[in-house]
């Protein structure tokens, strides 16, 4: 025990001078040298509490409230709220953004005004809307991580004289000289000294990078030398423990834990299937975006003797290859889905990108307990030494737990004993007299209770209970009765359940204690056979995984017979159980077909959980995995999304992208339909948005090459894109019908770009076809088409309705889940394709027309026009069915 502190009125010298250091109070001229130890790893423990003003009581609340004031939350910077100028600078690392953002200097260094604003507008609204759904986004996710906040068991006082008391407290209320107790599974919150430790160890993988957890205990007189690492009495904040138990100070919070100091932020994670794709179909964009111009320039200048005067246009082709509002999209969509999954499912998403990568997650991997099973075992049946059914037995093992439970003053039954006396009651087992009792332990693997029969004088009776080898080596038997009851008990363990065995034995009555050297020459009763609980939901939810396509596989370090019947009980086939032990001898590749293959992998260990995952992952799946304890961390790590309950360790909670509200199979399945249903979402934005775009600049190069003039103006055209992109909005919104989520959603830029090419070679037919619509009409009005102004401007609007139009059947007829939900409102994509359908026809015919160089169409324009549009939508379903065939899908 260490001797508390010199008693003081005011803060010390040593922390007044310490607390100009950021480092924190007491630690004056604790400058860490680069590589080397904290000064302060050299003091005596009583030493580092006067330093810091403290003492093995912990502080004062009031004194912590200042030191807090003082010193900030112990938060990595990098974790804290981004301001507003830093959203707006990120914005701009947007490929598309920054892209826009050159087109439109390009066109103000040529003195394109008009077009270089429009241009400047968009990526304004751009920035501004993703980085605000970014901070809607982030501000919906802290409130949700307040939820499962991590925190801290810390010794604070009331008052000066006052005695300490626990307290659970976030760790970023954590302040220099706090006391803290460290249990397993715990994260170690900040840098801190131990006082006490009690079989402490502690993994430090994410600071050293060993993978076996160090031991921890503390030293009052620390030996110099050796890195800071490798001193016995220094715990740091982002190593967790791994067992044991211990008492600690803390020295160094926040931003000068030796955590902060070699990470500039939490970690970033290798890039998602959703990146990976969204990146490699956003660089072919950006690659069409940067050729278009100077070939637009070359193409005119070669065929109609054109020069820089067609390069607003150029530019605004350009601007109209691009899916400006992706970004905001992607935000938009993916917060919402964690927003309505945290408020309607308690299922709280730490990382909105995981919400992609659920909706992607084609196999889970789980642990048997808690998920198909519940944490505790309940009664199977009780068999006599021959195997029958024998209520016999089961008598006898519920006096044993009742006994046990009242003479060896035990707090409480543990699960196997509980589950006995539920299936017997109190009332039996209390019509006895205990006399004796010698609790469980795990050398022996047996309980014994001595009782008094009512009305039988003279005579105790001995009843254990206990492993089945253990019972059994103490019972008089011969060894062929030996070898039939092992078995007898291997052929039920085999089928999956947990068996104690049973037996009896009369001794005289006496007053001298009973021992150990009394479990001689038993008789064999029988067998009590327990099973594991079912988990309630856990049958639903995996008949909505299979209905889902999501192959469930369970990893657990269970007997392969007790993994196997819980499967079976639930209608899942385990196959062939293997067991880890086999696979350690075999090479990844064969892993692979191995993981494939299998259900249910028994007795595994955490190295070899995580390497399960990985081999699946590297056969081409998406994979989740749902974990609660340390043991879990390298599989949590090794998932493509790492699942845990909110009563997870600390350090399993931190590590996880989806935190569920209870350890419940539905929460996850509701989980993964929600992020189907934004990617779905995502997905049918690129492909129509990209599409849409990709016809409409093939048919305005084409015909720009045909006609004596340009086919649209840089500003009809920027304002098309405009409304186009507001009317996109709506995806993020879209309500989808449940056969769109029935299968995995994975974003494969080949597939995208094969149907954005076949569709906007149709779109860009529709609009040609449209060309010659105006071509008759015009000419028939007005003769030759383009002849004079006024034919510019007819010819103008008619390409500027035509395109909305086209665009607004688009998004209606390649949207994906078109039929609507059973009772669903009208879907806001239909509204959003109705207004910009109503913009397409009001636009050219308002006072607006003129000033965009658009004037009013002659009648015999518009049914034309829903000719042309009628065969476009015939051609449209056509190949959208052709294309659903054909199996290429998302």
């Amino acid at each position: 025990m260490l001797p508390a502190p010199v008693s003081v009125t005011s803060v010390p010298e040593a922390v007044t001078a310490g607390s100009t250091d950021p480092a924190g109070p007491g630690e004056q001229g604790a400058r860490q040298a680069p590589g080397g130890p904290p000064s302060w790893s050299g003091l005596t423990s009583l030493q580092v509490l006067r330093q810091l003003d403290s003492g093995p009581r912990g502080l004062v609340e009031a004194e912590a409230g200042e030191r807090l004031a003082r010193f900030g939350e112990n938060t990595v910077p990098p974790w804290r709220t981004v301001s507003w100028p830093r959203r707006l600078g990120g914005s701009l690392r947007d490929p598309f953004t920054s892209v826009l953002l050159c087109l439109g200097l390009v066109s103000a260094a040529v003195s394109a005004w008009g077009t270089a604003g429009v241009i400047l507008s968009l990526v304004v609204v751009s920035c501004v809307l993703r980085a605000g759904g970014e901070r809607r986004a982030d501000r919906s996710v802290a409130e949700l991580r307040k939820l499962v906040a991590t925190t801290a068991t810390v010794l604070r006082r009331t008052a000066e004289d006052g005695a300490p008391r626990s307290r659970e407290l976030p760790v970023t209320e954590l302040v220099p000289g706090d006391v803290i107790r460290l249990a397993p599974g715990d994260l170690v919150p900040a840098d801190v000294r131990l006082l006490r430790a009690s079989g402490l160890t502690v993994h430090q993988a994410p600071l050293t990078g060993e993978s076996a957890p160090v031991a921890k205990h503390p030293v009052d007189v620390p030996e110099p030398g050796g890195g800071p690492f490798d001193q016995p009495q220094l715990c740091f904040q982002g190593s967790s423990v791994a067992s044991g138990s211990g008492t600690a100070v803390v020295v160094r919070t926040g931003a000068h834990t030796r955590f902060a100091a070699t990470r500039t932020g939490p970690g970033r994670r290798a890039a998602s299937a959703f990146d990976q794709s969204v990146h490699g179909i956003s660089w072919v964009l950006i690659r069409f975006m940067l050729l278009t111009p100077p070939l637009v320039l070359m193409a005119n200048a070669a065929l109609r003797g054109r020069g820089f005067e067609t390069l607003p246009f150029a530019v605004a082709v350009a601007v109209g290859l691009t899916p400006e509002m992706l970004p905001v999209i992607v935000t938009t969509t993916l917060a919402r889905g964690a927003s309505l999954l945290a408020r309607d499912h308690r299922v709280i998403v730490k990382r909105l990108p995981a919400l992609h990568d659920l909706g992607a997650v084609d196999v889970l991997c789980l642990d048997k307990t808690g998920t198909l099973t519940q944490d505790r075992p309940v009664l199977h049946r009780a068999l006599d030494a021959w195997g029958r059914p024998d209520p016999e037995v089961l008598h006898w093992a519920g006096v044993n737990a009742w006994w046990t439970l009242q003479l060896a003053d035990l707090p409480a039954p543990d699960a196997l004993d509980e589950a006995i006396l539920d299936a017997v009651g109190e009332d039996a087992p209390s019509a006895y007299e205990g006399v004796a009792a010698l609790p469980f332990d795990p050398v022996r693997r047996l309980s014994t209770a001595v009782v008094r029969r009512p009305g039988s004088l003279g005579v105790h009776t001995m009843v254990v209970k206990g492993a089945v080898e253990a019972v059994i080596e103490r019972c008089a038997l011969t060894e062929d009765e030996r070898a039939r009851l092992l078995a007898l008990a291997a052929r039920e363990a085999h089928g999956g359940l947990r068996l104690l065995a049973v037996a009896t034995a009369e001794r005289p009555a006496r007053s001298r204690a009973f021992t150990t050297a009394d479990e001689r020459g038993l008789t064999l009763l029988g067998l009590v056979a327990l099973r594991d609980a079912l988990a309630p939901t856990a049958a639903d939810a995996l008949e909505v995984f299979a209905d889902r396509g999501v192959a469930v596989k369970i990893l657990t370090g269970d007997h392969p017979g007790t993994a196997a019947r819980a499967c079976r009980d639930l209608g899942l086939d385990p196959g062939a159980v293997l067991c880890a032990d086999t696979i350690e001898g075999v090479t990844d590749e064969e892993l692979a077909d191995l993981a494939r293959r299998t259900t249910v992998f028994a007795r595994c260990a955490p190295e070899h959980k995580a390497r399960i995952i990985s081999a699946l992952r590297a056969g081409g799946h998406t994979t989740g995995f749902l974990g609660d304890g340390v043991n879990d961390l390298p599989a949590l790590r090794a998932a493509d999304v790492g699942i845990c309950p909110r009563d997870a360790v600390d350090v399993a909670r931190e590590s996880a992208d989806v935190v569920l509200a209870e350890k419940d199979l539905t929460a996850i399945a509701h989980a993964i339909t929600s992020g189907r249903h934004s990617s779905v979402n995502i997905a049918t934005y690129l492909r129509i948005t990209l599409s849409s775009n990709l016809g409409n600049v093939i048919a305005m190069l084409a015909t720009g090459l045909m006609l004596p003039f340009l086919p649209m103006l840089p500003s009809q055209i920027l304002v098309q894109n405009l409304c186009f992109d507001a009317a996109q909005l709506a995806f993020a919104f879209d309500r989808l019908h449940p056969s769109a989520l029935r299968r995995p959603t994975v974003l494969q830029p080949r597939r995208i770009l094969r149907f954005i090419t076949g569709f906007g070679l149709l779109g860009a037919a529709a609009d040609l076809a449209t060309f010659g619509v105006l071509a008759f009409a015009l000419h028939d009005a007005a003769g030759p088409v383009g002849a004079g102004e006024a034919g510019e401007a007819a010819f103008h609007a008619g390409w500027f309705t035509e395109n909305l139009l086209t665009q607004a059947l688009v998004m209606l007829l390649l949207r994906t889940g078109r039929r609507p939900a059973p009772g669903a409102p009208v879907s806001p994509v239909r509204r959003a394709a109705a207004g910009l359908a109503v913009i397409g026809i009001l636009l050219p015919l308002s006072p607006l027309g003129p000033l965009l160089g658009m004037t009013a169409l002659p009648p015999l324009y518009y049914p034309l026009l829903g000719a042309v549009l009628t065969l476009y939508t015939v051609a449209l379903r056509i190949k959208r069915s052709r294309y659903e065939r054909a199996g290429t899908g998302r």
